[in-house]
């Protein structure tokens, strides 16, 4: 099964899995949650606990504007998630093309106040983020 793995300060990374529980723990290291914050048979998989336990801050997810409503702890990774299975699966090359770009530039966050800010990296920043929508 080909994922793209996003870890916290690093660009996305194409890789091979065999699909099983243990393996897909190991990389978020921990227990799994699949979020679908994609309109497409997309899942985000990261550590159940990622915020609990005080893992780095990873990407933002965003609204349809580029609002970001949420943060992603540690590393999480995308795979497929077919509607009409219980399993995940490869994403296709258009969607690791797709994610690679989204996520290709990592994010830095900062907290003012009560309110986390999100750093932006770079001019094109902005753009990468709301690519998707």
């Amino acid at each position: 099964m080909q994922i793209l793995v996003v870890e916290p300060g690093k660009t996305p990374v194409i890789t091979e899995i065999g699909g099983s529980l243990n393996e897909m723990q190991k990389i978020v290291g921990g227990t799994i949650q699949a979020v679908y914050p994609f309109p497409e048979e997309v899942a985000l998989v990261c550590n159940d606990e990622g915020k609990i336990l005080g893992l780095p801050m990873n990407r933002g997810l965003r609204d349809e504007r580029g609002n970001m409503h949420d943060i992603v702890y540690g590393t999480f990774f995308l795979c497929g998630a077919p509607s009409d299975s219980d399993k995940f699966d490869s994403l296709s090359p258009e969607q690791l093309a797709r994610f690679t770009t989204l996520y290709c530039i990592p994010e830095t966050f900062m907290q003012m106040d009560a309110q986390i800010i999100n750093g932006a990296i770079n001019d094109g920043y902005q753009q990468n983020q709301n690519r998707y929508f």
